[in-house]
């Protein structure tokens, strides 16, 4: 047919329609392949007992439906006749997609494999430092092979990669300098996993804030204070200032300063702090090594020095209620009196 043998953009009409006929073959054999992988190809791998081949087949299910669509775009291609110039940009664009194709693929199942593999390890044991270490590990790993991936596309589409690099090394140092907030939140983090000065669940005072740590990231760390409020701390904060891990006290030192009125005598005195004693030996909540001491001749009161401790784990508050009522209730039945700041004026006629 004389219609067919036209020439349009270099090539014969006919040469068009073949190369066209290609491509849309192709799209019906990457449709067909798609549907061949999910309805025989992972049926078979579902029935076996390791998870391994079901992993690969669903990571390379995608990367190969697309391989084949560009093996059949560029044979469609190839078989056309093109200025050089044009030939080789069309050569040069499916070999950096065949190469960043080949790099997803790898990607994927490396990500997958640490997702079935390692991430089950990690949670299985006690320590946060794993689990906090497998983002990292993950975006680092694809960080890297997708960068590589592009290098080598780049190179084989004819660009200076040196040059590239050398770009990037003076962009990466500007990024350093302008990003060394981050850097040193993210060497706090590192911190903070190595020397362990509290975890998870733990109550900490920091910087004026005192709450319980509900969250330890790379770049920050955030606290649930006593008021209810989320606090967000940088990590490099935790890297030059004091940290007090409250949770890692052995019990929870109480100081009572009591006063009784002068007309207490030495009898009653002594009985005060038999009083006090015996109220500590009868908590459970409380340790037995108290220290009673009659201190000081105070102004206005014969001032008792009082240092109890609660034991970890103890309510606090409710052990602090109950001493200070038995306090109250035993010195009222035995006539012992709380003192209180008095003044005596003597005025002269």
């Amino acid at each position: 047919m004389e219609f067919l043998d036209k020439t349009f953009y270099f090539n014969t009409i006919q040469s068009w329609v073949v190369s066209a006929a290609i491509i849309i073959g192709v799209i019906i054999l990457a449709k067909i392949t798609f549907w061949i992988f999910g309805k025989i190809v992972k049926k078979a791998t579902a029935k076996t007992k390791s998870t391994l081949d079901d992993i690969i087949v669903d990571m390379i299910e995608e990367p190969v439906v697309t391989g084949i669509a560009i093996f059949g775009f560029w044979t469609a291609f190839a078989r056309l006749t093109f200025p050089d110039s044009f030939n080789s940009i069309i050569d040069k664009a499916f070999f950096f997609a065949i190469i960043i194709n080949i790099t997803w693929l790898i990607a994927r199942t490396i990500n997958a494999l640490i997702e079935a593999y390692l991430v089950p390890l990690t949670e299985k044991t006690e320590n946060d430092l794993d689990d906090q270490l497998i983002p990292i590990l993950k975006k680092s790993i694809r960080s890297i092979i997708w960068i590589v991936g592009i290098i080598v596309a780049l190179n084989n589409a004819g660009f200076d990669v040196g040059a590239v690099i050398a770009g990037l090394g003076i962009g990466g140092l500007a990024l350093a300098m302008a990003a060394k907030d981050t850097v040193s939140n993210v060497f706090g983090g590192f911190t903070i996993f190595t020397d362990k000065p509290f975890k998870i669940k733990d109550r900490i005072k920091i910087g004026g804030f005192d709450g319980t740590v509900t969250e330890i990231g790379i770049r920050s760390t955030r606290l649930t204070t006593l008021e209810g409020r989320v606090v967000t701390i940088p990590n490099a904060k935790f890297a030059d200032s004091m940290v007090e891990n409250v949770s890692l006290e052995p019990n929870r030192k109480v100081v009572l300063n009591l006063g009784l009125t002068y007309d207490t005598s030495a009898k009653n005195m002594k009985l005060a702090m038999k009083i006090l004693k015996d109220i500590i030996n009868l908590n459970n909540d409380t340790e037995e090594n108290c220290l009673i001491s009659f201190n000081s001749f105070g102004d206005f009161s014969l001032g008792i020095l009082f240092i109890y401790y609660i034991r970890k784990g103890s309510d606090i508050l409710n052990t602090q209620t109950d001493i200070n009522l038995e306090i109250l209730s035993k010195f009222n039945e035995n006539n012992l009196e709380f003192a209180f700041p008095t003044q005596t004026i003597i005025t002269q006629n």
